[in-house]
Formats: C-alpha cells, structure tokens, sequence
C-alpha cells in the first residue's frame, strides 16, 4: 500500500478542547486501488473507548454512494473488521467494492459499557460523521444506506426509522461526535434483527454451554423488559412505523433462526407496509441464527449488495 503525503497541521487552527472526533487522515492506497482509511475515530466520550470506523473506497472518480456496515453480537460482543462467521469478510467487503459503493464499517458501544439507546446514538453518530467528511472521504453524503446483521440489523432498522420527528426523536438522535446534523438514510438491509422487544422477551433463549453469557435484551436496557417495557418499546424499530416516511427495507431471516424468531422479521414487514413502505422480506428456508444452514452465503450477500446499490444509484 502507498500513504499519502501527511496533511500540514496549523497550530493557529486548533483549539481547546479538541473535538469530540478527529478529522480523516490520508488514506492508505492497495495494490487493487481501493482508498482505505482505518481506524478514525468518530466519536470520544469521557469515561470509553474511543468509537471507531473504518472506510474502504472502490476505485474510480467519485463521489461513491455508502453503506455502513454495524456489526452484530447481541449488543455484548462483536467488532466492526468482522463479519458473522458463516459471511467471509473479502466476500462481503469485495462485491461492495465491486458495485461501486464505498463500505463504512463501524464500532460501537457495547450494552455493558452503556444501555440504550447509546447504541443508536453511536449509529448515529457515525452517519453524521460521514455526511460531515464526505468530501475528504469521497463519499456522497445524499446517497447513504445501512446494513447490519442480529444486533446491527436492530440498529439498521432504528438508523432508518427513527429521525428528529419520532416519539423522542431529540433523545434518540443523541449529541455524540458531530453533535449535529442529517442522520437519515436511503435504504436499510436488516439480517435477522430484532424488530419487538417486548415480544421477543417471551422466546426462550438457548443455552450458551460452557460461556457465561448475560441475557442480551437485560444487558441492553439495563432492566428486565417487564421491568421497562417504556424502554423495550423505544428500542424496538416497530414502534416507529406508524405515521413514518420509511425508506426502502430488504429484511432477510433464517426461517428455522433458534436465537431471533422469523416472526420478528415479518413482523416489522407487515408494519412497514402498513406504513406504506417498501419493504421486502426474503426468508432463507431451513437456516438458523446467521444463516447456519444456508447452502448460498454468496447469493443472500448479492441480494443485499444488489439491493442497495440500486437504492443508492450506484454507477450514477
């Protein structure tokens, strides 16, 4: 790989404190041509870990339409290099690349360093700070879509239902990195997410043998659901279909999904549509939690890819 010259720093310029997030530096070149800036730092908080993403950009002139990546893991676990195990990352990373579109993946923090809703505060975040440095990043900032799988495919949903008008639309926009700004997009694919929490609370969890691992829906909102179920209900994308402008929904699920019902995916369907929304639901016959089961990984990763790239205008 080839970097950049480093950028000049004017000392006049900055100021005290610094912002909460630091600007781009220049990109690390492949031998494919693809532009991969790893690591910036979009959002800082007092008290965590900086929150990081990391954005490869297809070669040729743009600027590219975008898709965050948000990892799944149960709000508890996960990272943005990785996708679940049964997707590779050069798969899913190479036919985003090779539709044009530049890939944005992101980190987050998880329910144990903070509950709801600063998940979707850092989801976000992340989508302003791409708007804010799109040209430095050589992204189009109106052509942005999400995409995540189990616990990133619940905060996909919520990135593309909930906006300033929503019930405490203020309160979920959140004020992390850039503080302020367009955080909407134009399309959301959402694997095997979370759609009701307070339904979804009645479905038996499997057992995680030999591991010691908390009750994620617990974990997330820092109570039971019958504990909160005014906080469940905020955190559930269901609750923001009604009266909504939704943008265009691929939802895909394992029919026979142990972790994540199927019916959470039809669900938040039959509400989008109630809306009036675009939405189409593919289920994946036979295959459980990430598609365990499913003998076509590279097909269910096409859909998505195809799907986006014609809500985005990729090649426009």
């Amino acid at each position: 790989m080839t970097q950049s010259p480093p950028a000049e720093i004017d000392i006049a310029d900055m100021t005290w404190p610094p912002p909460p997030y630091r600007s781009p530096v220049p990109p690390l070149t492949g031998a494919d041509g693809v532009r991969r800036f790893d690591g910036i730092t979009y959002a800082t908080t007092p008290g965590y870990r900086p929150r990081l993403l990391d954005v490869q950009v297809p070669v040729g002139e743009g600027p590219f339409p975008a898709i965050v990546w948000i990892h799944g893991g149960g709000w508890l676990d996960g990272d943005r290099r990785y996708p679940p195990p049964t997707v590779p990352a050069d798969l899913l990373h190479g036919a985003v690349l090779a539709a044009g579109l530049a890939l944005v993946s992101i980190d987050y923090r998880h329910s144990l360093e903070a509950p709801f809703p600063a998940q979707l505060h850092d989801v976000k975040a992340a989508i302003r700070y791409v708007r804010a440095f799109a040209g430095d990043l050589g992204i189009d900032p109106d052509r942005i879509g999400v995409w995540g799988e189990s616990a990133g495919g619940h905060l996909a949903a919520l990135a593309g239902l909930v906006g300033p008008d929503s019930p405490q639309g203020a309160a979920l926009e959140g004020t992390e990195g850039v503080g302020s700004g367009e955080s909407g997009v134009r399309a959301v694919v959402d694997w095997y997410g979370v759609s009701d929490l307070v339904a979804v609370a009645d479905h038996p969890m499997p057992v995680m043998p030999g591991a010691e691992f908390p009750d994620p829906y617990e974990a997330l909102l820092g109570a039971t659901v019958a504990e909160r179920p005014d906080l469940a209900r905020a955190a559930s994308p269901v609750t923001y279909t009604e009266g909504s402008n939704p943008p265009p929904f691929l939802l895909v699920h394992g029919t026979h999904d142990g972790l994540v019902p199927y019916s959470q995916s039809e669900a938040l369907a039959a509400a989008l549509k109630s809306a009036g929304g675009e939405v189409t639901l593919q289920p994946v016959e036979g295959a459980d939690h990430i598609f365990l089961g499913s003998s076509d990984i590279p097909a269910i990763v096409e859909g998505g890819v195809a799907f986006l790239a014609r809500h985005l205008g990729a090649g426009v």
